[in-house]
C-alpha cells in the first residue's frame, strides 16, 4: 500500500510541476505580449493550482532541482534578451513591460548575464 500511495504522490507532484511550469509560461508569455500589469508571485501561483505556496516551492525543488524562483527568472531572462534583439524599444520600456524599474532591471539583466541590457544590445546587433 505504502508503494501506492508513492507513486500516486509522485504523480501528482509531477502534475503540479507541469501546472507550475504551464502557468509560469503563460504569464512570462504575458509579460511578453505587453497585456501584464503585475508580475506573479509564488502565493498567486500556488492559487492557481490550489496548494500551499510552501508546499508549490517544495515540490517545484525536489522534482527539478530548481527554486520557483530560478524557472522564474530563466525565463524572464530569456524574454529581456528576446525584446532587447528583436525590438528596438528603448531599454527602460523593456523593463516597464516586464514590470521593473528601468535601474533594477538593469541590476538584474547584468546580475545573470554579467553585462548590461545596452552592452548586451549593442554587442549582439
Amino acid at each position: 500500500m505504502s508503494v501506492v500511495s508513492a507513486i500516486v504522490i509522485t504523480g501528482r507532484k509531477k502534475e503540479i510541476v507541469q501546472q507550475y511550469l504551464t502557468e509560469l509560461d503563460r504569464h512570462i508569455a504575458g509579460l511578453k505580449a505587453g497585456i501584464v500589469e503585475k508580475t506573479l508571485e509564488i502565493r498567486d501561483f500556488a492559487s492557481l493550482l490550489h496548494v500551499h505556496p510552501g508546499h508549490l516551492s517544495n515540490t517545484i525543488k525536489e522534482v527539478t532541482g530548481r527554486s520557483t524562483c530560478d524557472h522564474y527568472e530563466e525565463r524572464l531572462l530569456k524574454i529581456s534578451k528576446e525584446l532587447l534583439l528583436s525590438t528596438t524599444l528603448p531599454i527602460s520600456q523593456i523593463a516597464a513591460q516586464l514590470t521593473y524599474d528601468p535601474s533594477n532591471f538593469t541590476k538584474f539583466f547584468k546580475e545573470y548575464t554579467g553585462i548590461t541590457p545596452k552592452k548586451f544590445r549593442d554587442k549582439h546587433r
